[in-house]
Protein backbone atom coordinates (compact mmCIF):
# COMPACT_ATOMS: atom_id res chain seq x y z
CA UNK A 1 0.00 0.00 0.00
CA UNK A 2 1.22 3.33 -1.15
CA UNK A 3 1.77 5.99 1.77
CA UNK A 4 0.60 9.02 0.81
CA UNK A 5 2.36 12.19 1.89
CA UNK A 6 0.41 15.65 2.17
CA UNK A 7 1.89 18.33 0.16
CA UNK A 8 2.94 21.84 1.20
CA UNK A 9 0.53 24.87 0.35
CA UNK A 10 1.21 26.55 -2.57
CA UNK A 11 2.40 30.66 -1.50
CA UNK A 12 -1.19 31.66 -3.10
CA UNK A 13 -3.03 29.46 -0.41
CA UNK A 14 -1.38 30.54 2.64
CA UNK A 15 -2.80 33.23 5.05
CA UNK A 16 -0.65 36.17 4.38
CA UNK A 17 -0.89 39.41 6.14
CA UNK A 18 -1.82 42.34 3.86
CA UNK A 19 1.23 44.56 2.68
CA UNK A 20 1.50 47.15 5.30
CA UNK A 21 0.74 50.02 2.69
CA UNK A 22 1.40 52.87 5.74
CA UNK A 23 4.61 52.08 5.94
CA UNK A 24 5.46 51.78 2.61
CA UNK A 25 4.45 55.04 1.68
CA UNK A 26 5.94 56.44 4.90
CA UNK A 27 9.26 55.86 3.90
CA UNK A 28 8.56 57.04 0.30
CA UNK A 29 7.53 60.36 1.66
CA UNK A 30 11.29 60.50 3.07
CA UNK A 31 12.04 60.84 -0.48
CA UNK A 32 9.19 62.76 -1.76
CA UNK A 33 8.44 65.34 0.68
CA UNK A 34 7.55 68.65 -0.14
CA UNK A 35 10.83 69.82 -0.36
CA UNK A 36 12.31 66.85 -2.93
CA UNK A 37 13.40 69.59 -5.27
CA UNK A 38 17.34 68.43 -6.53
CA UNK A 39 18.57 70.69 -4.01
CA UNK A 40 17.12 69.41 -1.13
CA UNK A 41 18.71 66.22 -0.69
CA UNK A 42 19.03 63.77 2.22
CA UNK A 43 21.81 64.44 4.64
CA UNK A 44 24.02 61.43 3.88
CA UNK A 45 24.46 58.69 1.26
CA UNK A 46 24.20 55.96 3.99
CA UNK A 47 20.78 57.39 4.02
CA UNK A 48 19.62 57.38 0.71
CA UNK A 49 21.51 53.85 0.24
CA UNK A 50 19.21 52.49 3.14
CA UNK A 51 16.36 53.81 1.79
CA UNK A 52 16.71 52.83 -1.52
CA UNK A 53 17.48 48.99 -0.35
CA UNK A 54 13.66 49.27 1.49
CA UNK A 55 12.13 50.65 -1.22
CA UNK A 56 13.48 48.05 -3.46
CA UNK A 57 12.22 45.41 -1.04
CA UNK A 58 8.87 46.91 -0.62
CA UNK A 59 8.62 47.04 -4.50
CA UNK A 60 9.42 43.15 -4.70
CA UNK A 61 7.09 42.10 -2.04
CA UNK A 62 4.26 44.39 -3.44
CA UNK A 63 4.89 43.78 -7.04
CA UNK A 64 3.52 40.38 -7.65
CA UNK A 65 0.75 41.08 -5.04
CA UNK A 66 -0.57 43.64 -7.45
CA UNK A 67 0.26 40.71 -10.58
CA UNK A 68 -2.02 38.93 -8.85
CA UNK A 69 -5.16 41.01 -7.94
CA UNK A 70 -5.28 42.55 -11.62
CA UNK A 71 -5.23 38.62 -12.56
CA UNK A 72 -8.43 38.23 -10.77
CA UNK A 73 -10.23 41.25 -13.34
CA UNK A 74 -11.18 40.24 -16.25
CA UNK A 75 -9.24 42.84 -18.64
CA UNK A 76 -10.06 46.07 -17.11
CA UNK A 77 -8.64 49.35 -17.66
CA UNK A 78 -7.67 49.02 -14.04
CA UNK A 79 -5.97 45.80 -14.57
CA UNK A 80 -4.17 47.21 -17.70
CA UNK A 81 -2.67 50.10 -15.69
CA UNK A 82 -1.39 48.13 -12.95
CA UNK A 83 0.31 46.25 -14.98
CA UNK A 84 1.88 49.12 -16.95
CA UNK A 85 3.00 50.27 -13.81
CA UNK A 86 5.03 46.90 -12.69
CA UNK A 87 6.18 46.62 -15.81
CA UNK A 88 7.42 50.07 -14.83
CA UNK A 89 8.97 49.22 -11.32
CA UNK A 90 10.37 45.98 -12.83
CA UNK A 91 12.13 48.24 -15.16
CA UNK A 92 13.36 50.49 -12.56
CA UNK A 93 14.45 48.55 -10.10
CA UNK A 94 16.02 47.07 -12.55
CA UNK A 95 18.68 50.24 -13.13
CA UNK A 96 21.83 50.23 -11.43
CA UNK A 97 22.29 54.40 -10.27
CA UNK A 98 25.28 56.06 -11.28
CA UNK A 99 27.74 56.87 -8.29
CA UNK A 100 27.41 60.12 -6.51
CA UNK A 101 24.76 61.07 -3.92
CA UNK A 102 22.69 63.07 -6.64
CA UNK A 103 22.00 60.36 -8.77
CA UNK A 104 21.19 57.57 -5.55
CA UNK A 105 19.20 60.33 -4.76
CA UNK A 106 17.25 60.56 -8.44
CA UNK A 107 17.51 56.96 -8.48
CA UNK A 108 15.46 56.38 -4.86
CA UNK A 109 12.91 59.03 -5.74
CA UNK A 110 12.30 57.35 -9.16
CA UNK A 111 11.76 54.14 -6.85
CA UNK A 112 9.58 56.03 -4.58
CA UNK A 113 7.27 56.81 -6.99
CA UNK A 114 6.68 53.36 -8.12
CA UNK A 115 6.23 52.22 -4.73
CA UNK A 116 3.58 55.04 -4.46
CA UNK A 117 1.66 54.24 -7.67
CA UNK A 118 2.13 50.60 -6.95
CA UNK A 119 0.14 51.24 -3.28
CA UNK A 120 -2.69 53.13 -4.94
CA UNK A 121 -2.88 50.07 -7.73
CA UNK A 122 -2.85 47.55 -4.96
CA UNK A 123 -5.96 49.38 -3.00
CA UNK A 124 -7.75 50.13 -5.98
CA UNK A 125 -7.83 46.46 -7.42
CA UNK A 126 -8.59 45.05 -3.44
CA UNK A 127 -11.63 47.39 -3.49
CA UNK A 128 -9.62 49.62 -0.68
CA UNK A 129 -10.09 53.34 -0.25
Amino acid sequence: MAQATARPPAVEECDQAPPDLETMRENARRLLGPDDGPEALPPTAAEVDTLALALRGYLELLVPEVERAAGNLLKSVQSYCAMACVGEARRKMAVTPRAGLDAGVAHARRLARSLNALCDHFETLNGRP
